[in-house]
């Protein structure tokens, strides 16, 4: 299986780009980590719900388009390439459509086989199921869904100490977190000093 998060100028598949990508293959520990410049036509969106899009990835609009960094289409080939090695090709990702579905909107944009399966495993789904075999009801605020990787952390016994999101990062504290409430263990080393809370063993 392999755990993906990508980092992107903002929520929008067609008019922001992809400028991280991150994976660890569940079943080997490789991992994958590369950045790459945006496109030229490629655009720096907020939302209205969130905060600046530079404040969450912690970097400036030059970064993003950094001309000595790889393209956004080369980023996705050697994506692909990593990938193709992988035994199993179904994604684990925190809202896999909003991952995945950049990298299709990407990938048919330059042309390229995308080699991953369109099934997914939702790191979201996972825990708010978990959450209501727990609490026999769902985690809710106003009108949606309050299980974003903070609170799912929170859950997991865990801390969201990021101070901008990194892929690489992400996808650990993705992992992190899935084996914790599938297996009911710790998985990462670097996340042992984090108790797993005894309603998950």
């Amino acid at each position: 299986m392999i755990v993906l998060d990508i980092e992107t100028s903002g929520l929008d598949f067609v008019k922001c780009g992809i400028w991280q990508i991150g994976a660890i293959d569940l079943d080997t520990g490789e991992e994958f980590l590369e950045e790459a410049r945006i496109d030229d036509e490629d655009l720096l969106l907020d939302s209205r719900e969130a905060k600046p899009v530079l404040e969450v990835i912690g970097k400036k609009e030059e970064d993003l388009r950094n001309n000595t960094k790889q393209s956004q289409k080369q980023l996705l080939i050697n994506f692909f390439k990593w990938c193709e090695k992988r035994k199993l090709k179904n994604c684990l990702c925190q809202n896999p459509q909003f991952d995945l579905g950049f990298i299709w909107v990407k990938a048919r944009k330059y042309g390229l086989d995308i080699v991953l399966h369109y099934r997914a495993y939702d790191l979201h789904s996972i825990a708010s199921l978990k959450y209501f075999q727990l609490n026999k009801r769902f985690s809710i605020k106003e009108d949606h869904s309050d299980m974003g990787l903070k609170n799912i952390l929170d859950f997991c016994g865990m801390q969201d100490n990021r101070e901008a999101h990194n892929a690489l990062e992400d996808c650990k504290l993705t992992a992190e977190c899935f084996s914790r409430i599938v297996y009911g263990k710790n998985l990462l080393s670097e996340y042992g000093g984090f108790l797993v809370p005894e309603y998950l063993k």
